[in-house]
């Protein structure tokens, strides 16, 4: 796939993983979705460097994120749809 900015690996994930240097605030980001080779996209909100997730949908405190099909952690703060998803917002469930 050309000009991948975002990869999904699931089609049930909540978040996407930025996979070049970094994404900046109000970018339009090309999504590929590993699971079924569909691409989509979606608009950053704020800056995101390489390695770190970007949420897919809003989240709400509570919810849990969803990354390779897996649950990953819980939304302490609420997350827009295109927001950097880290640890100033998720936490483990394991304490």
């Amino acid at each position: 796939m050309t000009n991948t900015d975002i990869i999904i690996h699931d089609e049930k994930d909540n978040v996407g993983v930025v996979v070049i240097e970094k994404i900046t605030a109000n970018q339009d980001c090309n999504c590929w979705i590993m699971e079924n080779d569909k691409s989509t996209k979606i608009q950053s909100k704020n800056e995101i460097p390489l390695g770190h997730k970007i949420a897919m949908i809003d989240l709400n405190e509570g919810d849990t994120i969803l990354k390779y099909g897996h649950d990953i952690g819980k939304v302490v703060k609420k997350i827009k749809k295109g927001e950097h998803v880290h640890v100033h917002n998720v936490k483990t469930k394991k304490w």
